[in-house]
């Protein structure tokens, strides 16, 4: 990889309060853990994370509140390399996460509550436009107000920024973010809830992928969990596979990894696919690891699971 640009992520911070059962509790019923953690977490906040670990150049803007989820939050970007642009809101909270993993598979259920970074606003992108301005790259999701979302896609797409929209969690949007997006990057589940298709195989993510286009995206990857992702263009559709670098512990944070992998990837000009590779292998060494923001691997760790493919 060459010289980075910077990267700069908008996006959310929860602490992660994590459970692990054989299955998930009834409305009503109570049941037995076999285990709980207490982490750092929300997407975008991962997402600088894994890039901050691959060596990125990377600044995460955010809203959080004044206590301990907000200390923590910062302990977990200086370990990491983030730089941040945090808009400190004492009237709110730093948000939390309830996060179900299911014992015997490691998949989850999570709920977010994202506090303070649902505050985020238009005005907060404004008085960050310089630093938007400054990135090679650009992302966000979906955890704060779409409004802000919109509104930073705006100011990078029109200072030429790559921009990269992770639509997480799944929601409808207004049509005209498409456009600001150089890639969009769904998952299956969030693929369907943008382009009602149903996505069970790489022909129907190839579908989906091709409705997207047709809003204006520049390029779509649909991640496909064990699969591994679709980078589908106007000129070319390319399924890159999974990467397996061991057994999987848990895909909490996965979807993180692959962003952040990629955004880093971009910002030292790797071409497209080749990106897809590599954050394809930066979420498939997540996935063997317990816990979101700690199971990122760094740049050297990626590159001897690539030498290996």
């Amino acid at each position: 990889m060459g010289p980075a640009k910077p990267v700069v992520i908008l996006g959310v911070f929860v602490a992660d309060t994590a459970y692990r059962a054989p299955r998930q509790p009834r409305m009503g019923e109570t049941i037995l853990g076999t285990s709980f953690k207490l982490g750092p977490g929300g997407k975008g906040s991962n997402q600088a994370v894994a890039a901050g670990k691959l060596g990125a150049d990377v600044t995460f803007l955010t809203r959080l509140g004044v206590d301990p989820f907000a200390d923590m939050a910062r302990q977990t970007w200086a370990l990491a390399g983030v730089k941040s642009a945090v808009i400190d809101t004492p009237e709110s909270y730093t948000g939390a996460a309830y996060i179900f993993v299911e014992e015997t598979t490691g998949n989850n259920a999570i709920i977010v509550s994202p506090g303070a970074a649902m505050l985020i606003s238009p005005g907060d992108i404004d008085a960050n436009e310089d630093l938007i301005r400054s990135a090679g790259v650009f992302v966000t999701q979906l955890e704060q107000p779409i409004d802000a979302a919109m509104r930073a896609l705006e100011i990078a797409n029109g200072a030429r920024v790559t921009t990269i929209l992770n639509p997480a969690p799944a929601a409808s949007l207004p049509d005209r973010i498409y456009t600001l997006c150089d890639y969009v990057t769904p998952n299956e589940t969030e693929a369907e809830e943008l382009t009602g298709i149903k996505v069970l195989t790489v022909d129907d993510a190839r579908r989906a992928a091709t409705a997207l286009l047709e809003k204006g995206v520049g390029a779509v990857i649909v991640t496909l969990g064990e699969k591994g992702a679709l980078l589908h263009t106007a000129d070319r559709s390319d399924h890159v596979p999974a990467v397996n670098a061991g057994p999987v512990i848990e895909t909490t944070g996965a979807g993180d990894a692959f962003n952040g992998g990629l955004a880093a990837a971009l910002s030292r000009g790797v071409a497209p696919l080749e990106a897809v590779r590599f954050a394809c292998a930066v979420a498939g060494i997540s996935v063997t690891r317990p816990g979101t923001a700690p199971s990122m691997p760094t740049l050297r760790e990626v590159e001897a699971v690539l030498a290996k493919v």
